[in-house]
């Protein structure tokens, strides 16, 4: 089993910023994507940010300019640093990660606790 754990989550004014972290641990083999998504009252869980292995990243619309993601693969870590935050940024953000456990055959898909980022104006 592959578990996450986030950290980093507050309270902060329009216009600050947070680094959320989330690091990997368990019987980790590969892991190909590293994620995070979040999840407001009422609304549907979106993808936020996400980094493969090799670097690459793709961003959520509203967030791109404002959200960095970044990942140091010998710490089985996925940052997200966020710039610029306004309200519309409230919610839970939960970190994913994806790849292979034990073996190249073993495949998983785990998802941290989730941490709550609170923008206020």
């Amino acid at each position: 089993q592959v578990q996450l754990v986030e950290s980093g989550g507050g309270l902060v004014q329009a216009g600050g910023s947070l680094r959320l972290s989330c690091a990997a641990s368990g019987s980790i083999f590969t892991i190909n994507s590293m994620g995070w998504y979040r999840q407001a009252p009422g609304k549907q869980r979106e993808l936020v940010a996400v980094v493969t292995s090799g670097g690459r990243t793709n961003y959520l619309e509203s967030v791109k300019g404002r959200f960095t993601i970044s990942r140091d693969n010998a710490k089985n870590t996925v940052y997200l640093q966020m710039n610029s935050l306004n309200v519309e940024d409230t919610a839970v953000y939960y970190c994913n990660a994806g790849g292979y456990k034990g073996s190249p055959y073993n495949r998983f898909d785990s998802w941290g606790q989730g941490t709550q980022v609170t923008v206020s104006s």
